[in-house]
């Protein structure tokens, strides 16, 4: 007999395919174990494993973490060989369900499809191992989870891998979302909702019914398919208990709460139940999020735990996340090559998506379409604009079917730089942005670009973008050390052998633009322009030697309207219009710091950064907890 999908059935799974590290040592709950996973998941080859500490200090749990954090345990937990697979994955079965059906031959051959989508709907037990061990009233304590601190800014231990269980109290649609919990007592957890998530909406529909308070429920440790549904940008309207049991081919056992009007996956490791009051508000965070930089200290709800039930001999599931990559980059990785084909549902151009590592989910998309009319590039940055959580994206790429594929980052970045002309381009839009997206003009709000890299047609206008010739090949090192030479700048280095990145001591708010405007000129003088027509901006102390960090900071530094500078002289046509006469081929990028003086009016985060004592400790234990070769530093 088939045994039924969950957390135990994914752990032995990995460990038959060599994916899973079982760490013996005692390690810390409090930034050491979220420490080793971060070296795990930057590390090359067969150290980048999931991970099983079973002796966590100050519990009695062990704690899974890494366990999605790479391309083949992706594909181990969806159940399919190759991510190319996934993209049919959902595809044939949405084009199968929503094909219209005229003739009689046509319903009755979707009978059998309907018959097994029957079979999927979560199935309600009248128990569950997930209420093997049940704590209520006095015998409530939070402290006993081993729930992990993950960074040293961090406010308090987080829960960061819930499936948060809501019902929509209009409907009674159930939502299964994952909102991080910061433990703040025994009984309390700080109830962490971004406005534009399902989970707040419920919430804000409770108040406007006259509720008190909303019932949660929370669970930590399912099937890799549920953890996965969690996550999914789905369709509005569609459970992702049945999304789930679509991944793992059948249906998700549920069992009632004991003390709360909800379901939960039966076979859940760990179960806390509770309400959150509609109107009590506590101080939440900071908290070392997925952009790599603490998301802020804010007023968020509070969830008052009024049970906690779990396994016999439970497993704590969990993750980190930080600068990428992390185990969260791959779970992203596996919803893009999933929900490709919904996005070709109202965009049928295109051919491929991609979201780099460095954008972080949100602040780059990379799109390859069929063009077949003008202006089509922007049409499609428009839809992404306007479809769900990818409203948010900062920076959308088109390119043509001429171009290279989307995971070949070198002929990208080639292409990027041998076609952009900054004249055409680019279009700037406002609207709503990522609550994380910390250098938003406002919370929630702020400017997007996108960039038209696709073969130009006769109405959109001739590109103007080619470098400048040369009699002899470009001395990089002289131009380097000219560069920082120039007043304010620290350091200076060519990148890609066609732009340049500098930091600056911004001792005032003007600095990066007269960097780039110096650049510029000197460029112009000593024929340069190839690299130093196109400039990077960074704040001083910072690191030029890794092209993957410097695109992650250029992404997360900027607001695009506000940072991204153009050079060119204003003019006057007949009719009085203003044009801005734009260079072709200047762009510069401001990715420093903003503060007060820049106009910028919210705190500016911190990057994540583990503190060296604890580097140092897992780097002295790295090899004898198992792992191969050497500590990544």
């Amino acid at each position: 007999m088939t045994p039924r999908p969950d957390l135990r059935t994914f752990i032995e799974a990995l460990d038959r395919a060599g994916e899973l590290l079982r760490v013996t040592q005692e390690v810390d709950p409090d930034q050491e174990i979220a420490a080793i996973a971060d070296r795990a998941s930057r590390a090359l080859g067969d150290a980048n494993k999931a991970l099983l500490f079973e002796n966590v200090k100050g519990s009695k749990f062990p704690v899974l973490i890494n366990a999605m954090g790479s391309h083949r345990r992706m594909e181990i937990a969806l159940g399919v060989e190759g991510f190319d697979a996934m993209e049919h994955l959902v595809g044939d079965f949405l084009e199968q369900l929503e094909r219209p059906r005229t003739t009689i031959a046509e319903k009755f051959g979707a009978l059998p499809l309907l018959g097994r989508l029957s079979k999927l709907f979560p199935r309600t037990r009248n128990s569950g191992p997930c209420q093997e061990v049940v704590h209520e009233g006095d015998d409530i304590d939070l402290f006993e989870i081993p729930v992990l601190k993950t960074w040293p800014e961090d406010g308090g231990p987080m829960v960061t891998l819930p499936l948060v269980f809501t019902k929509d109290p209009e409907t009674g649609a159930r939502n299964c979302g994952m909102y991080r919990l910061q433990r703040y007592d025994e009984k309390s957890l700080g109830f962490h909702v971004h406005t534009h998530h399902t989970g707040a909406d419920h919430l804000r529909k409770n108040r406007a019914m006259g509720r008190e308070a909303m019932e949660v429920a929370v669970a930590i440790g399912a099937s890799p398919a549920v953890v996965f549904s969690a996550v999914s940008p789905l369709p509005p309207g569609v459970d992702e208990m049945l999304f789930a049991a679509f991944l793992q081919k059948r249906p998700v056992e549920l069992v009632k709460c004991r003390t709360v009007n909800l379901e939960v996956p039966a076979e859940a490791e760990f179960v806390i139940e509770g309400y959150v009051p509609v109107d009590e508000l506590r101080r939440e965070g900071p908290f070392g999020d997925h952009t790599g930089f603490y998301s802020l200290a804010d007023d968020y709800h509070v969830l008052h735990v009024t049970a906690i039930t779990h396994r016999k001999n439970a497993v704590w599931h969990t993750t980190v996340v930080g600068p990428p990559p992390q185990e969260d980059c791959y779970m992203a990785a596996a919803i893009e090559r999933l929900f490709l084909p919904l996005q070709r549902k109202v965009m049928p151009e295109l051919i491929d998506m991609h979201m780099p590592f460095a954008g972080v989910f949100h602040n780059l998309m990379i799109l390859k379409i069929k063009k077949d009319y003008p202006g089509q590039a922007r049409k499609v940055a428009h839809t992404v604009w306007g479809l769900g959580q990818a409203m948010f994206t900062k920076v959308v790429i088109v390119v043509d079917e001429h171009a290279p594929d989307l995971t070949d980052d070198a002929a990208l970045t080639k292409l990027f730089f041998e076609r952009l002309d900054a004249s055409r381009d680019l279009e700037v839009v406002f609207g709503p942005t990522e609550t994380l997206d910390h250098a938003s003009r406002a919370l929630h709000f702020g400017s997007k670009i996108s960039i038209d890299l696709t073969t130009a047609m006769d109405v959109e206008g001739e590109r103007r973008c080619e470098a400048p010739e040369r009699d002899e090949p470009l001395d990089v090192a002289a131009v380097e050390r000219a560069v920082a030479d120039m007043p304010g700048v620290e350091t200076a280095r060519v990148v890609a052998d066609a732009c340049i990145a500098v930091t600056v001591d911004k001792v005032m708010p003007s600095v990066p633009r007269v960097t780039m405007e110096q650049i510029w000129d000197v460029g112009d003088r000593e024929n340069w322009g190839v690299v130093t027509d196109r400039i990077l901006v960074l704040d001083k102390g910072e690191r030029l030697d890794d092209d993957a960090r410097l695109m992650w900071l250029c992404l997360a530094h900027i607001d695009p309207e506000r940072d991204i500078q153009r050079s060119g002289n204003p003019t006057q046509d007949g009719s009085l219009r203003h044009r801005r006469n734009w260079h072709p081929r200047r762009i510069g990028v401001d990715a420093t710091t903003k503060g007060e003086a820049d106009g910028f009016m919210r705190d500016w985060p911190t990057e994540q950064v583990h503190p060296k004592p604890v580097l140092d400790r897992v780097a002295g234990a790295w090899q004898a907890m198992g792992f191969p070769g050497e500590c990544p530093r």
